[in-house]
């Protein structure tokens, strides 16, 4: 506990890889404002007692959310924002007048990271991540979505509360499911620090996309992941996770601390979170 001192945490399993606290950190130094964002362990079976917990504590100013928790947790807050009833996930959650509110700024991170308006697009993973990449790549107007999954009928129904035409194909036909398109978008934990690399013949697919297309990566431990290793290796455009990170955490930084995030030092925060 943070006695008498607000502060806001990110919540996951796992969550030491996180670089949250850094940017929240660097946010609240710049601005002069008596915090701190820090990280905090939450397995699956611990979060309702986590929330149970912090609903108490008067100087917790919320929480972010990462794996596994953005779906579950929508289950266990009183009130449910439009950001997060959209992509049906959370990102933030946050105590307003003794409830606890669930939101999602996850969307404008995708839309910070994608590099334009594409037609087709590729994702890989069906949680929550790709449920926040979903509503953006359809308000940029991808037509033609295709989600690549290790279990695609899972998949499916993991994504069926989502009101778009999407097109499903296991691991085993990634090829085809890139073939010739715009983007591929990693929404998926492959190939972070200390999960399973991404699968060679999905490196491999890259093969098959359209030639100007461009890779996006949410992962951002590696910065530079098997994935953008090999998009960068065969001329495609590369887009790491810290773009989206810092953009979903401006978002969250505002609901966190009731001010905007200092922006305008991007390049010097970019530059702490690379060293």
């Amino acid at each position: 506990m943070t006695s008498g001192v607000p502060y806001a945490e990110v919540i996951g399993d796992p969550v030491g890889h996180s670089k949250s606290p850094l940017i929240h950190n660097f946010w609240l130094a710049k601005l002069g404002i008596t915090g701190v964002y820090r990280t905090c362990h939450v397995a699956p079976e611990e979060l309702q007692a986590y929330l149970e917990h912090r609903r108490e504590d008067p100087v917790w100013t919320g929480c972010n959310l990462t794996i596994p928790h953005k779906i579950a947790a929508l289950a266990l807050v009183d009130e449910i924002d439009q950001s997060a009833a959209d992509i049906g996930a959370a990102n933030c959650i946050v105590p307003k007048n003794g409830k606890l509110v669930a939101f999602n700024t996850d969307g404008s991170g995708v839309d910070a990271a994608i590099p334009g308006v594409h037609n087709s697009v590729c994702i890989i993973g069906a949680g929550g991540a790709a449920r926040a990449a979903i509503p953006t790549l359809d308000v940029m107007c991808a037509l033609d979505i295709r989600v690549v999954a290790r279990d695609p009928i899972k998949a499916r129904h993991a994504l069926s509360s989502l009101p778009y035409d999407l097109a499903f194909y296991p691991f085993a036909e990634a090829a085809e499911a890139m073939r010739n398109v715009d983007g591929i978008i990693n929404a998926s934990p492959l190939g972070m620090t200390g999960q399973w690399p991404m699968p060679d013949n999905i490196l491999a697919a890259l093969e098959t996309v359209a030639p100007d297309a461009y890779v996006f990566d949410m992962v951002y431990s590696p910065l530079k992941t098997g994935l953008l290793q090999k998009a960068e290796a065969i001329g495609l455009t590369a887009v790491d996770g810290l773009i989206m990170l810092v953009g979903q955490a401006g978002g969250a930084f505002k609901l966190f601390f009731g001010e905007p995030a200092p922006r305008e030092h991007d390049a010097e925060l970019r530059g702490l979170l690379t060293a």
